[in-house]
Order: C-alpha cells, then sequence, then structure tokens
C-alpha cells in the first residue's frame, strides 16, 4: 500500500464581536461605528476566551477590523487566555455598511433590513439601502486570500461581524466560491472554526456559530436582522406616541 501523508491545514477561528445595543432607551439610534459593547456582550466576550483558555488554544496572529466592538471582543478573549498580542486591524473586514434610514419609504423599510439575510442572497440587494452584497464580497474575498498567502502563521483569530463573517463562511462552505448564504447564524460572541489548506478550494469546516454561553441556541429563533427590525419598529413606535 502507497504511503499516505495527511494534508496540512491551518486553523481560522472566526468570531463575531459581543453583543452590543443600537438604540438607546430614548429610540435614537448609537452610531454603529462606535457602539461598544454591552454587559451581555463583555460576558460572551469572556466567555468565549475562557474556553479558548480551556482548550489551550495559542494564537499567532489576531485581527479585527478596527470598529470598537471587534477591539474590546478580542481583548477580553486575549485576557482570558492570558495572550499578550496586539490585535491587527485591517478595515476591508468592517460590517457591511448600510445607507441612511430615513432616505428609505416606509414601504422599503422592512425589505430593507429582511432580505439582505433571506437565504442565498443575490449580489445586486443591498443592504439598509447603502453597500451591496457584491460589493461585501469584492472587499472581503481578496483580504481572505492575503491571509493565507501568508504562511508564517498556524493558528489566526478573527474578530469580525455578523454579515462579513456570513460572506467568509459562504466562501468556505463553496470551497473558495463567491456566494452569500444569509441563513447561516451568527450569534454574538459565536466562534466558527475553519481549516484552509495550500490550494484556495481546501477549506474544511469544522464548527459553525459554538456560542459558549448557550451552545445549543436553545432560546433563539430568530435572525440578527429579525430581532434589530423588531427593535427598530419598537422604538419608532415609542418615539411616535
Amino acid at each position: 500500500m502507497a504511503h499516505y501523508e495527511l494534508p496540512k491545514r491551518r486553523r481560522i477561528f472566526l468570531m463575531r464581536h459581543g453583543d452590543v445595543t443600537y438604540f438607546d432607551d430614548s429610540g435614537r439610534a448609537i452610531d454603529p461605528e462606535s457602539v461598544p459593547l454591552n454587559e451581555r456582550g463583555r460576558e460572551e466576550a469572556s466567555a468565549a476566551g475562557r474556553e479558548f483558555a480551556a482548550q489551550k488554544i495559542h494564537f499567532d496572529r489576531v485581527i479585527v477590523s478596527g470598529l470598537p466592538r471587534t477591539v474590546e471582543t478580542a481583548r477580553r478573549v486575549l485576557a482570558e487566555t492570558g495572550q499578550s498580542i496586539d490585535p491587527e486591524i485591517w478595515p476591508e473586514w468592517q460590517e457591511i455598511r448600510g445607507g441612511k434610514l430615513k432616505d428609505l419609504t416606509t414601504t422599503d423599510i422592512e425589505r430593507a433590513f429582511l432580505s439582505v439575510f433571506d437565504g442565498v442572497v443575490p449580489e445586486d440587494t443591498q443592504f439598509l439601502g447603502g453597500e451591496t452584497i457584491g460589493q461585501l464580497l469584492d472587499r472581503t474575498l481578496p483580504a481572505v486570500a492575503r491571509l493565507r498567502e501568508d504562511r508564517a502563521w498556524d493558528t489566526v483569530l478573527l474578530v469580525l461581524h455578523g454579515g462579513v463573517n456570513r460572506a467568509l463562511l459562504s466562501h468556505a462552505i463553496t470551497a473558495g466560491g463567491r456566494a452569500f448564504f444569509g441563513h447561516l447564524s451568527q450569534a454574538t460572541g459565536c466562534i466558527n472554526a475553519l481549516d484552509v489548506g495550500d490550494k484556495s478550494s481546501d477549506w474544511v469546516v469544522h464548527a459553525i456559530n459554538h456560542s459558549p454561553p448557550s451552545p445549543l441556541h436553545a432560546d433563539v429563533r430568530n435572525t440578527t436582522m429579525e430581532l434589530l427590525y423588531a427593535q427598530f419598529v419598537r422604538y419608532t413606535t415609542v418615539g411616535m406616541k
């Protein structure tokens, strides 16, 4: 029998940032560029860090989008693992960019919230009247190739966003293809585990949407955007009274 050598692959741990609050108590939208983690989000980040620590995971690199919620999540993970690593900022992995809600008609708002994460999403679909799925893929996928071209790391932690994570996961699931599966759930603070080989098509998906505080997601049966739209409607209704 011929000798068989197991393929060598490297590990990407892909996280979504911890939970944040996008509307204040008055119903005013909080700037998504600067919003910090809330209490739940801080605990989610620390819980992920404790799980990495329990498994004795060592990161060679940590990469964030640069938005405060990703930086804070990464730092809390590193605090739990006891690693002193300065997170790298890759702005091309910032969240999909929305437009201005005031520019949308009342009829369009519900579709703008819900269509972007609905099944296999066409590339011309806009996120809240802003960036399209195609534009998101154009800026996020080349960065994956650039990361893989660097052979100096074995294990990397990426702390990014729900929309961006879906783009990267869809790319992995299609073995390096170009697609966007909006129905891939990404809980706040979740962990995905992906392996990459030398060939661009060599992806192995080990875990998707593992949430340390609630691994079975027992209490959640809605998408992120459905919940966000419900908040928007509730706060908008309150503001009109």
